[in-house]
């Protein structure tokens, strides 16, 4: 796999918008999504490593290759550079695919290709449309195709030129549901099977744990976060983090004690035990973190395991959410627990119905309050 490694730290100020500030930001390869909500700067971001929008100032570089660079000195001593788009080898797929509505699949696929000798344009265009399942669509116009056979033609035209670097904003996001779900996997794939660096673009936080190896969480124009994408969404490291990647259950709380990398912490009326490794020595006041997914649901007269936590519970409220079912609980403080239909319908599961909730130490994670 490509191995060339991006490096990037640079602002964009909008007329009477916010500030993009990135800072230290390094990708080495493999899938990388940029998360966050709407207006946290991803897509300025992305066009900015693509080089459809000009930083202020700053430094992107990939591969030991300076794209950009603007010190903002005094002129003796400023160094600026901008290589325009075409020449840092870099694949686009916008948001809406900008696929050519009077061209066929093969001629939208071939713009990427301007430029190269016929022949060898022809093995490209052939290898690639087979390659993504297009082969017997190439004569059709855009609009006589699917949502996934367009999102299909708008990879292949930036990928058939053999990029460096590949850039997807939002791909799935002008897709129905039912078709953006079963395209993640797909889409995943076909990412992996390319080995090009790609970076990513989704607010979804199931599309960018389905699809990332890391992920860079934006908030305010800055990137505040950045790991493997389990990490990131599991161990946020601060409150405004914890809030974007939708963690369910936020609840303050008071550390009484410290023994053997394990945390004693008091939630209202509750006790929880939560691993301590991360915490400074100091710590007392902290948010407790805890998603729904991480919360079991058992009868009393069931439970045979001896989880570090466990704890009463009544439910307050019922949501279904498709094939989910979101429960509100009260054990002492606020808990969300997310279940199948069926496990709902094995516990007969009903508002003011009591049984017990059980979240393992590892997956409470503390955050101290001044992080």
């Amino acid at each position: 796999m490509n191995q060339e490694i991006l490096t990037a730290t640079f602002r964009k100020q909008f007329p009477g918008g916010p500030e993009i500030a990135v800072d230290n930001l390094r990708i080495s390869g493999g899938i990388t999504v940029l998360f966050g909500t709407s207006g946290s700067g991803k897509t300025t971001v992305l066009r900015c490593l693509a080089g459809l929008e000009i930083p202020d100032a700053g430094e992107i570089e990939f591969g030991g290759e300076v794209w950009f660079q603007k010190t903002g000195k005094q002129k003796a001593e400023s160094k600026n550079l901008l290589m325009p788009p075409r020449k840092r080898g870099v694949g686009f797929v916008p948001q809406d695919y900008a696929l050519f509505p009077h061209l066929t699949v093969a001629r939208n696929v071939g713009y990427g290709l301007k430029g190269l000798p016929f022949a060898e344009r022809a093995i490209r265009m052939a290898e690639t449309l087979r390659w993504l399942g297009l082969d017997d669509l190439e004569n059709r116009l855009p609009r006589e195709l699917s949502g996934g056979q367009q999102q299909r033609v708008a990879l292949a035209r930036a990928v058939v030129g053999r990029p460096r670097l590949l850039l997807l904003d939002e791909p799935l996001a002008a897709l129905d549901t039912p078709t953006r779900l079963r395209l993640r996997g797909e889409l995943r794939q076909l990412l992996r099977q390319l080995g090009i660096p790609t970076v990513l673009v989704t607010h979804d936080r199931f599309e960018a744990l389905a699809l990332g190896d890391d992920v860079v969480v934006l908030h305010d124009g800055r990137n505040v976060q950045h790991g493997a994408a389990h990490e990131v969404f599991s161990r946020p490291v601060n409150l405004a983090v914890a809030e974007i990647t939708a963690v369910e259950t936020i609840q303050p709380g008071q550390i009484l004690e410290t023994r053997d990398g394990l945390a004693t912490v008091a939630v209202g009326d509750a006790r929880l035990t939560a691993l301590a490794a991360d915490l400074p020595a100091d710590t007392r006041e902290v948010y407790v973190c805890i998603r729904a997914e991480d919360v079991v649901l058992m009868r009393a007269d069931t439970v045979q395991s001896s989880p570090r936590n466990r704890l009463t519970a009544t439910v307050r409220s019922l949501a279904r959410e498709g094939p989910l079912v979101r429960a509100s609980l009260d054990c002492g403080f606020p808990l969300m627990a997310l279940l199948t239909r069926p496990a709902c319908e094995e516990l007969a599961l009903h508002e003011g119905v009591q049984l017990v909730a059980l979240v393992k130490a590892p997956q409470v994670h503390l955050i101290p309050f001044a992080r």
